[in-house]
Formats: structure tokens, C-alpha cells, sequence
């Protein structure tokens, strides 16, 4: 962001500030920290409602004042996107940590968007119970956030993205309104869909103050198998393989990287004798490939992938410095990009990334899961992996595909995160005129500068 945008943003009067404390209360209204800043972007206020009509009211006042807003749950996901093109107040969501109901029942659940997914788990899992998913940092990241930022991992493979899992949403527009749409039944199709349009947005068309989701039983057992394939053509194999089988797997995930062979992790839940049937049917499928009985810290892959950079941490919670800032031009740094392709072009995915980092001098690893997602953690000097991730998304997104930049050197923040838009971005901006027009909530932080 250029100096001129960030001076030209407006500081919020005094009477503002005054009207904020009068219903927020004194404690609840903060200067903003360095340690509140958003990619390099300096906030001047930071607000904690605690409840979803307070937090309408403030986010009416900042917006009449011209004041832009970045919402703000755990933190966990706050560099991901653009940095923004202004951040004048931060909305905190930390106090919006209830559950409000759980009906068990009916398998589902509404909950504040400030509440940890730790601690919503924590809750449903005294009636043997789950939200299906498994998101980065459960213990800080927010249901709020993980909405947002549409973060899920190798469970969406059995039970569907958070798009198939949420079935309700309230939020708060700029103008104070507070829009629900959805509702507390599994089958439930009336209205406009919002709890899927705001999913995945990045809190630019309203901030989530909570949300209504679809629940699945806690497992009785499970077991977790790691499988070592002789080469990547091995590999592409036995997925296509696992997948065209009767085999009753919940996740599936393929490892590549610079140093190691391939390997595959697949998990399966179910009674004792079940699964001891799945593993006997795995082996026969498997032939020659090795096969041993895995811990359930496998699962912990991708979350490993953002912190086990040999040279700098790759990401950090909000809250923690930023080492990343601090390299000189000519030291190692790191970066992490989703990408997606074909699920049957994993081992072409692998293979390209290889030889593209080969030619480079980028090292690499890979997670990929069979839906076609996949993280991928780039290391080497801050220009090579600028060249790398240009020819890598540039070569992804000919193929249908595409290349989101998570974490990057600070000196990155000047390209886009998001690549090319494609055919939908005129109705992804009309949508966004129609719910924010005056451009408050996180301004330029999504695609091609929404």
C-alpha cells in the first residue's frame, strides 16, 4: 500500500469515539498496536463487542464515518489475501464466543463467531458429537474466521467443504443491519443463500456474528495407514485406485518433496471389526507398496507444512513477530500457496513443481489431497521464489487450475495473492456494491481488489 492511501485514510473523531465508548464501554475501545497491524497496515482503533448488536452498531458508525474495517477473530488468517488498501478500525469478534445452541437432536448447532473451534468441539463431544472439520490452529482459530478464510482440510473429502456444512449465517452489513439467511435444520432451502456467498469472502461483504452448522457422531475407532509407493507414477496410481475401491476411507493425502519419496496417509473410522476389514481390503489394493499402521499426528500435515521452515518460521499467529520482515535481501525466506488441479494430475502437479523449483534453486514440499487441493512451502531467496510462483500459477491456471499466495516475504506485498479472475468477478463486484457500496470492510484485501 503506498503512502498517499494510507494518509488520505480518515482518523475517527472524538465524538465518534465518544459515541463507541458510550455503548461498547471504555475497555472495549483500545488504540491499535503495532501488533494490530494487518499486513503491514496500521489501524488506529480496535473495538470488542460483546454482542452481535453491539458490533452491528459499531461497524454503522465506523462505515458512516468513512472509516475502513478489517473483523478480526483468533488472527490466525490475517495475512492471507491482499494487505488492505486502508485499516482504520480493527472489529474484534473474541467476545462473540458462545454456543448458543446445540441440538443434538437434530445434529446441528448455532454459535458465536468469535468461539474457538477447540472450544465448539469440546462442547459437542459431551453428546458424541463434531463439527466435520479440521482447520489450522483449532486452538485460536474462530468460527468466524475459519468461515471466512473457507479453511478446512483432508476431512472434506468424506464430509464436504464448510459451504456443505453450514446451513445458517447472521451478519452484520456496513448500514448496521444485521442479515440472517438459512436456518437450524439440515434441510433448509428457502431465501438467499448467504451462509455460502459469505463463506470464503474474507469478511468483505459483513462481518459473521454467528452461524448454524450440520454436525456428524464422534467416530467409535480410528486407524491411520501410511503408504510408500516406489515413484510418482506409482503414487498417482494407488490414489485413482483407493478412490475407484470400495474402501471407506475419510481422508486421503499425498506427500511430495525435494528430499523424500511420495507417500500417501488414509484414515478410516468406524468399529474395531470394520476396520480391521478396511485394512485387510487396503493391503490387497496396495500390492507391492509398503504399508504400516500411521500415528494420528499424520493428520497434523498441513499445519506442520507452515511451521517447519528450516530457515524462517513460514507464518504466525496473530500477535507474533514477523521474522520474515527482518531478512536481509540476499537470506533464505519462505512461501506457502494453495493450489488446485485435477485430482487425477497429482503426480504431473508434483512432477512440474519439482522441476520448476529444481531450475530455481527453490527447495519444497507438498501436501496434496485427493479433492485436488494442495499447500505448497516454497525456500530460497526472496526474487527466485517471486520467479517460482509466477511460472507456477502462470502453467496452474492454463490447466484449469490455480494458485493462491498464503504467506509471503513482506517485500512480496506488492503482487496479487489471488491470481487471475476469472468470468465471475463482474458479479462478484456487483454483489460486493450491493451489501458494502461504500467499500468499508476489508477494502482491496480479495480478488483483483474488492
Amino acid at each position: 500500500m503506498d503512502a498517499t492511501a494510507q494518509s488520505a485514510s480518515p482518523t475517527p473523531s472524538p465524538a465518534i469515539r465518544d459515541k463507541l465508548v458510550a455503548f461498547l464501554g471504555a475497555d472495549h475501545v483500545c488504540p491499535a498496536s503495532p501488533a494490530d497491524a494487518v499486513s503491514g497496515v496500521q489501524p488506529k482503533l480496535v473495538l470488542s463487542p460483546g454482542t452481535e448488536a453491539e458490533l452491528a452498531n459499531a461497524l454503522q458508525l465506523a462505515n458512516e464515518a468513512g472509516a475502513a474495517v478489517v473483523p478480526r477473530g483468533g488472527g490466525t488468517k490475517l495475512g492471507w489475501g491482499n494487505p488492505p488498501a486502508r485499516a482504520d478500525v480493527v472489529l474484534a469478534t473474541a467476545r462473540l464466543d458462545r454456543v448458543l445452541e446445540h441440538a443434538w437432536a437434530d445434529l446441528t448447532v448455532t454459535v458465536e463467531a468469535g468461539c474457538t473451534i477447540r472450544t465448539l468441539q469440546q462442547t459437542l463431544a459431551q453428546h458424541g458429537q463434531r463439527l466435520a472439520l479440521d482447520p489450522l490452529w483449532p486452538e485460536k482459530a474462530t468460527v468466524g474466521g475459519i468461515l471466512s478464510t473457507n479453511d478446512s482440510g483432508a476431512l472434506r473429502l468424506r464430509f464436504g467443504s464448510l459451504r456443505d456444512l453450514i446451513i445458517g449465517v447472521k451478519i452484520a452489513l456496513p448500514d448496521g443491519t444485521l442479515a440472517r439467511s438459512g436456518g437450524k435444520v439440515v434441510k433448509n432451502v428457502a431465501g438467499y443463500d448467504l451462509p455460502k456467498l459469505v463463506t470464503g469472502a474474507l469478511g468483505t461483504l459483513g462481518v459473521i456474528t454467528c452461524a448454524t452448522f450440520r454436525l456428524h457422531p464422534l467416530p467409535r475407532h480410528t486407524r491411520s495407514f501410511s503408504i510408500s509407493p516406489a515413484n510418482l507414477e506409482e503414487t498417482q496410481k494407488l490414489v485413482l485406485a483407493i478412490q475407484d475401491s470400495k474402501l471407506a476411507h475419510v481422508a486421503l493425502q499425498a506427500h511430495f518433496s525435494a528430499e523424500t519419496p511420495p507417500s500417501i496417509d488414509i484414515l478410516f473410522e468406524g468399529t474395531d471389526a470394520g476396520l480391521d476389514g478396511q485394512a485387510a481390503h487396503l493391503h490387497k489394493l496396495s500390492h507391492s507398496a509398503r504399508i504400516s499402521e500411521a500415528s494420528p499426528a499424520v493428520w497434523n500435515a498441513r499445519q506442520e507444512l507452515w511451521s517447519s521452515s528450516d530457515a524462517a518460521p513460514v507464518a504466525q499467529p496473530f500477535g507474533a513477530e514477523d521474522v520474515s520482515s527482518t531478512l536481509r535481501p540476499d537470506d533464505v525466506s519462505s512461501a506457502i500457496a494453495k493450489i488446485s488441479t485435477l485430482p487425477g494430475e497429482l503426480a504431473q502437479a508434483a512432477e512440474f513443481i519439482r522441476r520448476t523449483c529444481e531450475s530455481n534453486g527453490v527447495r519444497w514440499k507438498l501436501l496434496m489431497y485427493v479433492t485436488g487441493l494442495g499447500w505448497l512451502c516454497l525456500e530460497g531467496p526472496p526474487e527466485d521464489l517471486r520467479e517460482t510462483l509466477t511460472n507456477l500459477r502462470s502453467e496452474f491456471e492454463k490447466k484449469g487450475g490455480s494458485l493462491v499466495v498464503l504467506h509471503r516475504p513482506a517485500k512480496f506485498f506488492a503482487s496479487d495473492a489471488w491470481g487471475t479472475p476469472g468470468d465471475s468477478l463482474p458479479l462478484m463486484k456487483a454483489v460486493k456494491h450491493q451489501l458494502d457500496p461504500a467499500n468499508t470492510l476489508n477494502p482491496g484485501r480479495f480478488l483483483s481488489g474488492i
